[in-house]
């Protein structure tokens, strides 16, 4: 009987890279000696191919090859969208649009140098 790929629910901290993500999936164990429940926190790289996450989005991973060295799990879904407030929102576009600027010029400045 084939065995079925672990699955895991989590929240994605980050999504810097392209076309990965990190997720911290939490869990609770009991203390191997004073048996009381601990939560458990482990971070997982997970391929996103498209890029459609973001920071705070809950996510199903699932259990995959190794598609790079710590990279073994792969997005399934997105399982609830991250709400942002009125203040990340404008920092988030303010960011989007600095970084466009400083794209544009670096562009404007290798075309002078070119001529």
């Amino acid at each position: 009987m084939p065995r079925t790929r672990a699955r895991r629910v989590g929240r994605v901290t980050s999504d810097r890279a392209d076309k990965t993500i990190i997720v911290e999936v939490e869990s609770i164990r009991r203390h191997a000696i004073y048996r009381k429940p601990v939560r458990v926190r482990r971070t997982l790289m997970a391929h996103d191919p498209h890029n459609t996450c973001r920071i705070g989005d809950q996510v199903e991973i699932e259990e995959s090859r190794p598609l790079s060295r710590r990279k073994r799990w792969r997005l399934i879904d997105v399982v609830e969208r991250a709400q942002l407030t009125a203040e990340e929102h404008a920092a988030a576009s303010a960011l989007a649009t600095a970084d466009a600027d400083a794209d544009g010029g670096a562009d404007q400045r290798q075309a002078g140098e070119e001529a």
